[in-house]
């Protein structure tokens, strides 16, 4: 019996196995910063912006909108955001290439942008919609940086 009770109290006390890598995940209070600053910087500029936080995989992790933005102005600022969070570049890049009509998930003018860490791990992406393009990227950049994150991928280290 206090064999088994040995073993028993082995395996619970027992390392964990060796697994999968932690990875920075965008966790709700950096997306409620992202999404309240812009909210902020939209505001004091007189305009009116929907404002969509995905993580990496295309998940919501926050969102809003002001009252008066258009009835389109959120389904925008999500296709903004899937773009910026799965390939990891602002919409403006791809506003300036030849997109293929019709490839999936890419918005071709300028509102979303990615979120990187310091490290250059890509937590995600941030839509915005409602103002002038370069206005809605300029409010996805600022809340990105409020929360101290990164709105492009960092430059690696020179060595």
């Amino acid at each position: 019996m206090n064999r088994h009770l040995l073993l028993a109290a082995s395996l619970c006390i027992a390392p964990a196995a060796i697994g999968q890598t932690a990875r920075p995940a965008l966790d709700y209070a950096s997306a409620a910063t992202i999404r309240d600053t812009c909210l902020a910087w939209a505001k004091q500029r007189g305009l009116k912006v929907a404002i969509v936080i995905l993580d990496p995989r295309a998940m919501p992790v926050t969102l809003a909108h002001m009252d008066g933005v258009s009835t389109a102005g959120g389904e925008i600022a999500q296709w903004k955001a899937v773009s910026s969070a799965k390939f990891g570049r602002a919409t403006a890049d791809f506003a300036a290439m030849t997109v293929p009509s019709g490839m999936p998930n890419v918005a071709a003018m300028a509102g979303g942008v990615p979120i990187y860490t310091a490290d250059g791990v890509l937590l995600g992406g941030a839509g915005v919609s409602g103002a002038r393009p370069a206005e809605d990227a300029a409010c996805a950049a600022a809340g990105i940086e409020a929360a101290g994150l990164k709105p492009a991928r960092p430059a690696p280290p020179a060595q």
